[in-house]
């Protein structure tokens, strides 16, 4: 049996050789009712071929636009091109994605109407569904343009919005924003002014309120502010206009890809190589130590990385207000502190975790963050047979850090003389680090505690960073040395 294609194509040839069109294995195909020399049922009307004059006669065809013509012989003819008429122009083929043009084109408030179709009709976001809310915007757009309005809109609804590319800069620690027109980044060297911007302060409400949502909190004009770790493991803060001014302003804390070791602060200029062997020591001899320093110094890398020495056989128990530390450890548990939720209800304090975690055989107990009541309970864990405790504390310098743990502690209940007790038998040495005018964060100062006569601890210093980064010998230097030969 012949093809479909075939089949056709040999009635045709009949047709044209003036022959009887055939079918199906050579038989004769009826012709079509109506035609000239052909019957018709009694009583009825032969129609008239079509093109036929009065009387019967042909009419000349008339020819159609884009019509095959039939050469005389009657054999098919090449195509013609097809006729255009007066003034209609030749349309011009436009290659799929041409034609579009960027976001930052677009006449202003498009962005909004289209954001706007958007929420009124819920469902997920795709280059379709954007696609129909331009042209309900009235819009005509290419594909180039769809897709760039789509990868704007994206932004917006997932991740950091315009964020997003300097969260990613590698080295990357902070990123600050101040109002939509000024953004700065940190990448360990001091804040830089970046080329970001947002196109109001409503822009950069919404993306506030966006990222409190993904931690399950509120952030309006009721409470315009918040304190959370994202998902990711940043650290977010937030104050909402016009609480804050010039407008709402966000801070992104950039947890570090992977801990930075010793080796790595050497590297970074942050610690001398004698400074890295004398932080090796201390971690051994499991003397308490806490690590202080303003904010941005450099206390959190730095007790991360001595973390990672901690022999591998210990086991580590975090106790963080927001998870920041992120040793290279193969034993850690961490307990991370929660807000009230907006009812004001289902709060979990430090304090409470770090009783937990005296619960849960730490060889180590680690606070994050020692900036309230849980000081106390840390003291009295140091003080009761838990060896190497550590955490950071805010402090401008290592000789002030007996009086910020005493007013956390008297601020929780506890008296002047039970604090000063417990921190001189339960505390042996403050690590202060600080960032130069270079913006590097260094280790400045080593101080071991000291009790006077008057009940009172101090701290004394027993080793200093000098300009040249060179360790020099304290007054407390030899109380340092008892300490790491334990």
């Amino acid at each position: 049996m012949r093809p479909r294609g075939a089949r056709r194509r040999a009635v045709v040839r009949r047709r044209h050789r003036g022959g009887p069109p055939t079918g199906r294995g050579g038989r004769p195909v009826a012709r079509r009712s109506g035609r000239a020399g052909e019957g018709c049922r009694p009583g009825t009307r032969r129609r008239p071929r079509r093109g036929a004059g009065p009387g019967g006669h042909a009419r000349p065809a008339r020819s159609r636009r884009g019509a095959r013509p039939r050469s005389g012989s009657g054999a098919l003819a090449p195509l013609a091109p097809r006729a255009r008429g007066p003034g209609r122009p030749r349309r011009r083929h436009r290659p799929r994605g041409g034609g579009g043009v960027s976001v930052a084109e677009l006449e202003p408030g498009l962005l909004d109407r289209v954001r706007a179709r958007l929420a009124d009709r819920p469902g997920e976001l795709t280059p379709h569904r954007v696609a129909e809310a331009l042209r309900e915007a009235g819009r005509p757009v290419g594909d180039a343009t769809v897709l760039s309005v789509y990868e704007s809109l994206r932004r917006d609804v997932v991740g950091a919005g315009p964020l997003e590319p300097l969260l990613r800069l590698p080295g990357v620690t902070d990123v600050l924003v101040n109002g939509p027109d000024h953004v700065y980044v940190d990448r360990g060297e001091g804040l830089e002014p970046t080329s970001v911007r947002f196109p109001d302060d409503a822009a950069v409400r919404r993306l506030a309120q966006r990222l409190a949502a993904l931690a399950g909190r509120r952030l309006d004009d009721a409470a315009p502010f918040a304190d959370l770790r994202l998902p990711d493991g940043s650290r977010f803060h937030a104050v909402l206009a016009p609480v804050a001014r010039p407008g709402t302003t966000i801070s992104l804390r950039v947890p570090a890809a992977r801990a930075l070791r010793l080796d790595d602060l050497v590297a970074a200029g942050s610690l001398s190589g004698p400074g890295a062997e004398l932080l090796r020591a201390l971690v051994a001899s499991r003397a308490a130590f806490l690590v202080s320093g303003g904010t941005g110094g450099g206390k959190t890398t730095l007790l991360a990385a001595l973390l990672s020495i901690v022999e591998p056989a210990e086991r580590l128990v975090l106790v963080e207000d927001a998870s920041e530390l992120r040793p290279d450890h193969p034993h850690v548990v961490g307990l991370e502190g929660r807000p009230a939720n907006v009812e004001g209800a289902g709060a979990i304090d430090l304090r409470v975790l770090v009783r937990q975690a005296l619960r849960m055989r730490p060889d180590r107990l680690v606070v994050g963050e020692v900036r309230g009541g849980e000081v106390v309970e840390l003291l009295a864990a140091l003080n009761t047979g838990h060896e190497g405790g550590c955490g950071t504390i805010h402090a401008n310098s290592a000789s002030a850090v007996p009086a910020r743990v005493e007013a956390l502690a008297l601020a929780a209940g506890l008296d002047r003389a039970a604090v000063h007790s417990q921190l001189a038998s339960g505390l042996a040495v403050v690590l202060h680090v600080a960032r130069g005018r270079d913006g590097v964060r260094r280790l400045a100062e080593v101080g071991v505690l000291d009790r006077g006569t008057d009940g009172l601890v101090t701290v004394v210093p027993a080793v200093t960073a000098g300009a040249d980064g060179g360790l020099h010998e304290g007054p407390g230097a030899g109380a340092l040395a008892e300490v790491l030969a334990r």
